[in-house]
């Protein structure tokens, strides 16, 4: 594999629309922020002649000009698809960013894809590589998408390649570090200059890249004692994946494998997803169109990668759930998509990213979307006929018309007004729902507020757009805080959510301090008497109660009970006291949040047959309420978390003591698999507002966690005085 020449970029470099599935390859790009994945594609365009020897496309702009928020911060926030033709084949390449933050890009890349590309830089520590990308590479294991690496950065000094190798081996390969090797080996002028060429192990050839444009030459003497070693290596690993049993046998008894015989089955362990190539790429020198190791790329790509074809389409039911036969990657089936990326055009509106998995779509036709509702997160149930508008291949800032979108191929679908990310698009006669990809749940929450009364009326319109966007932020309007709340992954993420807000749908905000629900609750029982009296001349206000509290156990709430005796209050007022209580209650009685776990007993009180009233006795509950709190302790109430953090082995000590001092009480912990732990502890929701960002930190990015409510604890009395003096 791709020690051969290639045909040289031409037309087929410019065919944007696919014909049959199985001349489509998708593959997505994923790595560490600045491993070089946008570089990479940017490459890979370049050497296919989809852009000028500038990198320049035809309106002056780059592949990867998309949003302008990835300008300003100089890193990928989004997913985004770059189509290049090569060979006669259609190559989506789905650029992922690389930081933590945006992993719900990265998942929607990997829905779309049929094989990954990971992209780990030569000029980065080892540690980098092994945080970001093993939980990847992991996940794509369990599903068995084919995986290669891609070495980047080696036209840098002093860059060690069969380091980063082995490094790569130990990382990925641990279950067997013989299907991680290289095919190619970089080629110096010495031994710390920047690589100039590769040498291919199967061919022994050396594919020299100084000048821009690939050429082969024959190695020296001293070259072929070189790679000896590392060819040999690499011959055992593609024989033990091949399916032909007496190959190991032949090859040990001396025979001399033909080269076709082992590329051959080096393909199929690659679309197997059992043997994982290492690759070298970097972009092509001063003049050239061919960056190092491009071509040998494109080859792996399209000969050692599978087709859409070969990979099985997630499950389909109707949209009230009732199972579908499995969906067939066939042009002529039934109409079956996915939007796996929704974005908002300021000339053009909604523009939805679409696999299609079976079926054919085509411009101007009538569809049906199917939602799967996310309604903690803003997203509802939804089953609607909608006519799409056109169908585009993006390329920068670009949109080229297509006529057509087959099985296994993607396209930007404009004028769907109600879809939004992870929604199916089916026939109009027979609807269909895809099971859904899974979303990282969000954990840091950002509370806002509109900065005017004018961005009051435009805030919930654009909330409600980034929600379409994104289903990887929730919408939460807390009663309890009064705040407009949204939850996001991380600090980067916050704040791509506030530039949106503000650049893309002009509505400004500000961050205010986040606040959890407290609750308060009486430590001891008590008494009071509500009196509202006033006489102004004519009909005045009389309503006189007397009332008991006493503390319940938690989570019983706020009972009412009447009690009276002899018509001291009448009949028709006591819900009126029952509702003063309440009212209070929520109100709350100390530092102004909601009174529970209390028993309220009505059990005497006076009325005036003509100055009482519903009113009057609402109050006067109020008040009975009020003057009981003033003569006893009242207790805060935080709420507390249940927290399960998975890490590594190596990370549960100073997980563990973080979360100590969180004022966290760690109840057990237990193997979560090969080398990772699962901690469970009770952790204070105050304590645990930034854990999504300090979690990062202490285990190197490499922990993830969930939390549940659990209850409402008492508060440590310092704290509380705390917040009774702010309040």
């Amino acid at each position: 594999m791709g020690d051969k020449a290639n045909t040289a970029p031409g037309a087929a470099g410019r065919a944007l629309t696919a014909d049959r599935p199985a001349s489509v390859r998708n593959v997505v790009l994923v790595g560490h922020s600045g491993s070089g994945k946008t570089t990479l594609v940017e490459a890979l365009a370049q050497a296919t002649g989809a852009v000028n020897r500038a990198g320049r496309v035809e309106d002056g702009g780059t592949v990867s000009d998309y949003d302008e928020i990835e300008h300003r911060q100089q890193r990928s926030v989004q997913l985004s698809l770059v189509p290049v033709g090569w060979d006669g084949f259609k190559i989506n390449l789905l650029d992922t960013p690389g930081y933590a933050d945006f992993v719900g890009e990265l998942r929607a890349g990997l829905r779309a894809a049929d094989a990954a590309l990971f992209v780990v830089s030569a000029a980065q520590e080892a540690d980098a590589v092994a945080a970001s990308t093993r939980m990847v590479w992991e996940e794509c294991a369990a599903v068995g998408m084919p995986r290669a690496i891609v070495v980047t950065h080696l036209d840098t000094a002093r860059t060690d390649f069969t380091e980063l190798t082995a490094v790569c081996a130990g990382l990925f390969g641990h279950d067997d570090p013989d299907a991680v090797l290289p095919l190619y080996l970089p080629v110096r002028a010495d031994g710390h200059a920047p690589a100039t060429g590769l040498v291919g192990l199967l061919s022994e050839r050396i594919l020299d890249y100084s000048t821009g444009v690939r050429r082969e030459e024959e190695p020296d003497e001293d070259q072929r004692e070189l790679i000896a070693e590392a060819r040999a290596r690499l011959i055992e690993g593609i024989i033990a994946e091949s399916e032909d049993e007496t190959l190991m046998d032949r090859y040990l008894g001396g025979e001399e494998i033909d080269v076709k015989t082992l590329v051959d089955d080096l393909e199929k362990a690659v679309a197997r997803g059992s043997f994982h190539p290492v690759l070298a790429a970097a972009p092509a020198a001063d003049g050239g169109t061919q960056g190092l190791g491009t071509l040998e790329l494109l080859e792996l790509i399209t000969r050692g990668f599978p087709s859409p074809l070969e990979h099985e389409p997630p499950a389909v039911t109707t949209p009230d759930g009732q199972p579908r036969p499995p969906a067939t990657c066939d042009p002529e089936g039934p109409l079956v998509a996915e939007v796996v990326k929704t974005a908002a055009d300021p000339y053009v509106g909604r523009i939805s990213l679409v696999r299609v998995f079976s079926g054919t779509l085509r411009p101007d036709e009538t569809v049906h979307v199917s939602g799967h509702g996310l309604a903690d997160r803003g997203h509802e149930d939804h089953d609607v006929d909608e006519r799409i508008g056109g169908l585009t291949s993006p390329f920068g800032k670009q949109q080229r018309p297509m006529a057509h979108c087959v099985a296994g191929d993607l396209a930007c679908v404009a004028r769907l007004g109600r879809a939004e990310t992870g929604d199916t698009i089916s026939s109009k006669g027979d609807p269909l729902l895809i099971e859904p990809w899974s979303m990282p749940e969000p954990l840091l929450p950002l509370a806002v507020e509109a900065h005017s009364k004018a961005d009051e009326d435009r805030l919930s319109q654009g909330l409600a757009r980034l929600v379409a966007e994104d289903p990887t932020m929730r919408l939460e309007q807390n009663q309890d805080t009064r705040q407009v709340v949204l939850w996001c992954l991380g600090e980067a993420h916050q704040d791509v959510v506030l530039e949106r807000l503000r650049g893309r749908y002009g509505v400004q905000v500000d961050a205010v301090p986040y606040k959890v629900s407290l609750r308060e609750t009486f430590g001891s029982a008590s008494a009071g008497r509500g009196r509202h009296v006033k006489q102004s001349g004519g009909h005045g206000q009389f309503a006189i109660c007397e009332i008991d509290v006493e503390p319940l156990p938690a989570g019983s709430g706020v009972e009412f009970v009447d009690k009276v005796v002899g018509g001291a209050v009448p009949r028709q007022f006591v819900p009126s006291v029952e509702k003063g209580v309440r009212a209070q209650a929520a109100r709350g009685v100390a530092a102004g949040h909601p009174l529970v776990d209390v028993r309220v007993t009505l059990r005497d009180g006076k009325a005036h047959s003509v100055d009482s009233s519903d009113a009057a006795f609402q109050t006067a509950g109020a008040l009975a309420l009020r003057e009981a709190a003033a003569g006893v302790p009242v207790h805060l109430l935080e709420p507390v978390a249940e927290v399960q953090v998975l890490v590594p082995d190596e990370y549960v000590g100073p997980v563990m003591s973080d979360l100590s001092g969180r004022r966290g009480r760690v109840v057990g912990t237990e193997q979560a698999g090969p080398g990772r732990t699962l901690v469970r502890a009770e952790v204070p929701e105050m304590e645990i507002s930034r854990y999504a960002i300090d979690l990062r930190s202490v285990s190197h990015g490499t922990g993830r966690f969930d939390r549940a409510y659990a209850r409402h604890e008492p508060m440590p009395p310092h704290l509380a005085d705390r917040i009774r003096e702010q309040a």
